[in-house]
Formats: C-alpha cells, structure tokens, sequence
C-alpha cells in the first residue's frame, strides 16, 4: 500500500518539533577565529599545502600569461599581414611559434591546476578524517548530563553534514582565494603596465563584487545557521521514527509521521529557496557588473586603438584576460558561500569539540588497588540532576554502607532516586553534596576507567549493539574466551535460548536487540555485565521482564559471584529483594524506612503495605505512591 500526503490540505495542527537548541544571533556574524581555526588544521599538512599553494599560484600565472600571448598573436598577425616582404613560410612559422607557446603555457596551467585541485581536496579530507575521530572522542568523554539534554539526530548532524562543510573549505575557500588574488594584482599589474585607464575600467567590477559578495555573505551565513538547525530537526525525526517504527505500525500513525515529516521539511525547504535566491541575485548581479565594464573596455579601448595609444593586440589583452577572470569572477559568490558555510559548520561543531565535561578524570587519579575490598559508602549524599534546587532536590542526604558479600536493597515509588543511586557509583554523574566512597577512596580520586571497570552496572533499559550474540556479551571484556561467555551466559538462564539459535553464539542480534523479547535482553545484559571481574555489581530493575521463576533461578546463580563483591539490587517487586541483608524505601529522595525484610514487614510502614498490595492485593488503598 502506498501512503501519500497531500500538500494541499491544511493538516491538523501538529506538535511542535522541539528544536536542540535557539539560533544563537551572535554566531552568525563573520567568525573569523574559526576560519583561522581550520586553515590552521590544513597547514598540519605542510607538503601537501605547499605543493596546493604553489600549483595554484603557477596556475594564475599561467592564466595571466595566455592573454599577453594571445595579444602578441594578433599583433604579429596584424605585422606579418602588412609586412609584404614576408615570406609565407615565415609568417606561418611566426604564428606556430605562438600557437605552440600557447598551446604549452595551457598544458602546463591544466597540469598545475591538477594538482592544486587533487592536493587540495586530500588536505580537505585527512581535516574531515581528523574533526570526525575526534568529534566522534568527545562523543564518548562527554556526560550523562549533556547526552540526556541533546537529541542524536543533532548530535549526528553536525558530525556528518558540519564535518563535511568544513572540509571543503580548502578547495573552495583558502586555494579559490590565493587564485582570486594572484589574478587580480597581477593581472591588473599587467594591465596597468599596458594603459592604466583602461585597467582601472577593466578591474572597475572588482570593488563592486566585493561589496555584494560581503553582503551576501551575512544573508547566507545566517540561512546556512538556520538550514543546519532543520536539518538537525529532520535527521531528529527520522532517527525517532525508524527506532519506533513498531509503536508507528502499531498505533496506524504512518499519515500523522508522513505529515510531521513534511511539516519539517517544508521549513528546510524554505530556507533552501531563500538561500537559493540570495545567490543567485549575488552572482546575477556580480555576472553584470562584469559584462558592463567588458563593454565599457571593448566601446573605450576601441577608441583607445583608433587613436594609437594601444594596440589591437593589446586590446585583445584585455578582452582576453577578462574573459579568463570571468568564470574566477563568479566563484567569489560560490566563495562567498564557502565561507558562509564553513564559518557555520565550524562554530557548529567546535562548540562540541571545546565542550568541557562536568565528569573529569583529575590529573593526579589514583588506580584501583587489586586487592581493594568494594565497600561502598554514601556519606551525606545529595544530587539534583537540573537546576540544583534546594527544595525539590533528586536525592537528599543520603547514607549508607554496604560491604563484600553484602547485598543492598533499593525500592519506593516512580521518581523517588532510586536508579539515580545506581548512576552516582560509577560517576555517570557527579554529586553535588557529600561524598561517595569505594574501599575508603573518593570515586572522584580513581581513574575513569577503571572505576567503571570495578562497578558493573546492569540498567533495565539493555542497550544491544547489532553484532553477534557472543560479542554483545563480551563486550566490557572483549578478550574472554567462549567457556566463560558461557558460564556468564548459564549464570544468566540464557544459555539454552542461545543453543536453539541458528548460529547459536554466532547469530546476529537486530539493532538494539528488536529480535530478543525483553526478558531475554535484560538477561543478555545481565551476563555481560557478571562477565568481566567487577568488585561492584549493581542491578537496576534488572529483571523487571522476567518472570518470578526465572528470576529466582537467576539470583541462586549468582550468589557463587556475589559472595565476594557488593551487591545493590534496585526493583520494584519486592520479592527481588526479599533476600538483601538491608533494605532502603526512598521516597522523594530521602531514606524514610531501613531494615531488613523482616524488620521492615514488622514495622508496619510503607514497605510492609507495598509488600501486602503485590502479595494479596487486597490493600487497594495502598499504592507506591
């Protein structure tokens, strides 16, 4: 079946897209620091630029070099016909000296211009080979907290489209401008050398050009801004489209994406007919002002050669040298474009790359201990994942201990910060009071790394790469060998799904592991996580798809690996936790009951009627909240 859209009717009014971030107005001024920035990044290339530049300059030259020849045919030509004591033989000869000179001089300028443009364009992309490695580095040094604030679809634009702005900017920025300049002086020294008057008519567009080139600049600067932002916004809804495109098909809501779709691209669609239309009229109106001062060359040099002060070779000079300048003259406004283009690109993803993470390693990080013992310690700890505020704070003072071999129970209502717990151990965040410790060390005294090595964290979200079964599985310890995959994989009650697969081990998961159910997913994450030898395990919720029985099956596995490290279980179905040595019920981020099961079921309190609602249902007016 096929879905159109029609673009006729008004559509019913469609939820705004949100953007990533307002237009920022100061950065669509000229941004000549990040011009800079990048010519720089192409002269970490020296050869390579050098061999560009001086192929470039010896192409101008050459260019400069054709008129003056051509000029001097037709002055010979113009002797030779009015020289009648010339022989036939020698005015032939006269004329293929010149025709072979011209014919070296353009073989010559089209060699050089070969490689001006093969040099320039390798420079162009080892910078784009470059900004993505480290575009894609800062990716991955960068926050929870910047990621949870930022869509992919932006994040993957600026490192696809921005990259690749920038990287033309050798070619059509740096190398177009030493051309640009090199004809101009030293065209126009030519010129002058031959009748100054005429040379100042001649080169009389080239002030003009400027002008508009500067004016279309700042236009097309900010409608380059402003067509990255949609862009940003259209890669947005795709990416969010295809990843739930089950939820799409689900609910028959492929017209209202179709015409979400369309909204946006209208909008982008826009701003390219604008940005179309502003150089078009810049290169109309530059192509113009060319044409006129050749015809005011051609009408005033006419008169120039009627009277004697030059000659029609010269003239021919002129005509000639302007028409070479013609097609440079309109890339000024595909010049103009470039800088339009890379300034944007450039601010766009330098803002990515100069970004300071808010999780940093410090310069004197010290090493896990291998004989370190992982007690945790939450001293006073309080976080806010915003705007820190006092009042309304994720967690507030929140204390606790647990050793080796101990195992922590996390439970309360939606919201209460009980997977904000799971984050601060491994420094997905940072906290903003108190302190958190590991065998009696600052989380934030140990390397990065390592510390992330130590504590194994298994989310209820389990993220799947599309790859095989067994590197899914090996993945934070990509050296293991296929009997301790399997263990990890036994320990998880996933080894028998595995067998029954068509390549067992070797069989391709679907992206983000859509052809797993959700219990299979968590137990994969599950055994990836039991895999490499951690002193910490968390879990967090991590066994909210399986079934009760699975589930058991799966904590009596465990508790060989669990004997030696410390354990936090986050769920909401208190049976997970029945087993823990100490329970904490959190509610708006704050320890209001402790103990262990027993002692919390004694107790009467919120846990004991949370444990009686799932247990008999019979409390209906009890709830989690």
């Amino acid at each position: 079946m096929t879905v159109s859209v029609n673009h006729s009717e008004n559509p019913a009014p469609l939820p705004l897209v949100p953007r990533s971030a307002r237009i920022n107005r100061a950065a669509i001024g000229f941004d000549s620091r990040t011009l800079l920035r990048i010519s720089r990044m192409a002269f970490d290339h020296p050869w390579r630029m050098t061999l560009a530049i001086v192929a470039t300059i010896l192409a101008a030259i050459a260019q400069i070099v054709i008129p003056r020849l051509i000029g001097d045919a037709v002055d010979n030509a113009q002797g030779i016909l009015g020289d009648l004591s010339l022989s036939e033989t020698s005015a032939s000869n006269a004329l293929v000296i010149t025709a072979w000179w011209l014919f070296a001089v353009s073989v010559f300028r089209g060699l050089v211009t070969m490689v001006q443009n093969y040099q320039g364009e390798a420079v162009g992309h080892l910078i784009g080979y470059r900004l993505r490695l480290d575009y894609y580095a800062k990716l991955q040094q960068l926050s929870f907290r910047y990621h949870d604030q930022t869509h992919t679809g932006d994040v993957m634009t600026r490192g696809i489209l921005d990259i690749e702005g920038i990287r033309q900017w050798v070619h059509t920025g740096i190398l177009r401008i030493i051309l640009l300049v090199v004809l101009i002086f030293g065209g126009g020294a030519m010129l002058v050398s031959l009748d100054s008057s005429l040379a100042l008519v001649a080169l009389a567009f080239v002030p003009l050009v400027a002008v508009g080139a500067s004016l279309a600049r700042l236009k097309l600067r900010a409608l380059w801004y402003a067509l990255q932002e949609e862009l940003s916004v259209l890669t947005r809804v795709m990416e969010e489209n295809l990843g739930g495109i089950r939820v799409v098909r689900a609910f028959a809501a492929v017209r209202f994406e179709l015409a979400r779709f369309d909204q946006i691209s209208s909008i982008a669609r826009h701003i390219t007919q604008n940005r179309i239309w502003v150089f078009v009229a810049s290169t109309t109106a530059m192509t113009f002002s060319f044409f006129l001062s050749m015809g005011l060359v051609l009408w005033i040099g006419g008169e120039h050669v009627l009277s004697g002060r030059i000659t029609v070779g010269e003239l021919a000079t002129f005509l000639t040298f302007m028409t070479i300048l013609q097609q440079p003259v309109r890339q000024i406004a595909w010049m103009v474009n470039s800088i339009a283009r890379t300034s944007t690109c450039g601010s766009r993803v330098f803002e990515i790359l100069d970004m300071d993470s808010d999780i940093r390693e410090h310069q004197d990080a010290v090493t896990i201990p291998k004989d370190a013992k992982g007690t945790i310690r939450f001293e006073g700890v309080s976080f806010d994942y915003y705007d820190h505020n006092k009042e309304a704070l994720t967690l507030t003072d929140i204390s606790f201990e647990i050793e080796p071999g101990k195992v922590l129970g996390i439970v309360g209502p939606p919201g209460s910060g009980k997977s904000t717990i799971a984050n601060l151990i491994p420094r997905f965040y940072d906290v903003d009071e108190g302190r958190i410790t590991i065998a009696g060390i600052n989380v934030k005294n140990f390397r990065l790394p390592e510390l992330r090595r130590f504590v194994s964290v298994v989310q209820q979200d389990a993220f799947l790469f599309t790859s095989a079964v067994d590197t899914n599985i090996a993945y934070g310890d990509p050296w293991a060998d296929r009997s301790a995959i399997r263990q990890a994989t036994e320990t998880a009650q996933l080894h028998q799904y595995i067998n029954q697969l068509p390549d067992t081990y070797n069989t391709l998961i679907g992206e983000r592991g859509v052809s797993l159910s959700g219990g299979q997913r968590q137990r994969l994450a599950i055994a990836r996580s039991i895999l490499p030898e951690s002193g910490v395990l968390v879990f967090d919720d991590a066994t909210a798809a399986v079934d009760a029985g699975t589930e058991l099956q799966i904590r009596q596995s465990l508790s060989k690996h669990m004997e030696a490290r410390a354990t936090i279980i986050v769920a909401h179905r208190l049976s997970s936790l029945a087993h823990a040595d100490e329970i904490l019920f959190l509610d708006q981020g704050r320890i209001i009951e402790r103990g262990s099961h027993e002692e919390l079921v004694a107790l009467g309190g919120r846990y004991a009627n949370l444990l009686a609602l799932q247990t008999t249902g019979t409390q209906g007016h009890i709830s989690e909240s």
